[in-house]
């Protein structure tokens, strides 16, 4: 690609996501999120592509009960291995920005939802068991907070970055309104158009009891303003789901 294309920027979004799997394949983590990083970064600087946009994530901010989360907040303690290697990444932007002068902007999005949301995603999975009128499972007593960001916010966020090369930058992208994990599982099924049978265990190691953006920052210099509300975001996800996949 380096070789016929020449991109003015990269956009880096692959990665192996998701909490709990990296506990149980940390190495595997480690091996795809962070030297896969390292390379890309390598081959920018081997063929003189100097602006990359690193899709990192909010579970850097680690657990935590108090928000909303700032890109100043101390993130030294990550809840599991997949925050790890998204602060590793964002370590390396900050490295290559110093040593070489690339243009790194790192976005940590907060839970991003959507139309073609990966399936074990909790929106995705509880629509679709809710639909079917299979049991969802609710690890903990609901008390757990999200910051649920519709996709087509994210996009805009990460467009305007493209657009807009910042030196070295870590930047939040987020909806800056949460909500508990009860009341989403409500507002899933309101949208779903059915009652939602809910089978409840406890809490899974890594998962962290909040994500709340502050995102004034990305205001300041992307022009960024989530514009989704949730419930109309989940009626475009449930209307997705349900031509994609119908019963």
């Amino acid at each position: 690609m380096f070789t016929n294309d020449k991109p003015d920027v990269v956009v880096h979004l692959a990665a192996r996501a998701g909490v709990r799997p990296s506990l149980l394949e940390p190495a595997s983590y480690s091996d795809i999120n962070i030297t896969g990083t390292l390379e890309i970064m390598e081959t920018m600087r081997e063929f003189g592509c100097d602006r990359l946009v690193f899709a990192s994530s909010s579970s850097v901010y680690g657990s935590r009960t108090q928000g909303p989360f700032r890109e100043t907040d101390n993130v030294d303690i990550p809840a599991s291995p997949y925050a790890a290697t998204k602060r590793a990444g964002e370590i390396f932007c900050a490295n290559y920005h110093y040593l070489y002068q690339m243009h790194c902007t790192c976005l940590r999005f907060f839970t991003v939802y959507g139309p073609r949301q990966r399936p074990e995603m909790a929106i995705h999975l509880f629509a679709d068991k809710i639909r079917r009128g299979e049991a969802i499972t609710m690890f903990g007593d609901g008390s757990s907070i999200r910051d649920y960001t519709f996709v087509e916010d994210i996009v805009k966020g990460v467009i305007a970055v493209v657009d807009t090369p910042l030196g070295f930058e870590i930047i939040n992208l987020g909806n800056c309104s949460p909500i508990r994990l009860d009341k989403l599982i409500e507002k899933i099924a309101t949208a779903v158009g059915q009652e939602a049978i809910i089978e409840r265990l406890p809490n899974q190691p890594g998962d962290v009891p909040m994500t709340f953006a502050e995102v004034s920052k990305a205001k300041s210099l992307l022009g960024y303003a989530p514009d989704t509300p949730l419930d109309i975001g989940l009626k475009a996800f449930v209307d997705w789901l349900s031509e994609y996949d119908p019963l």
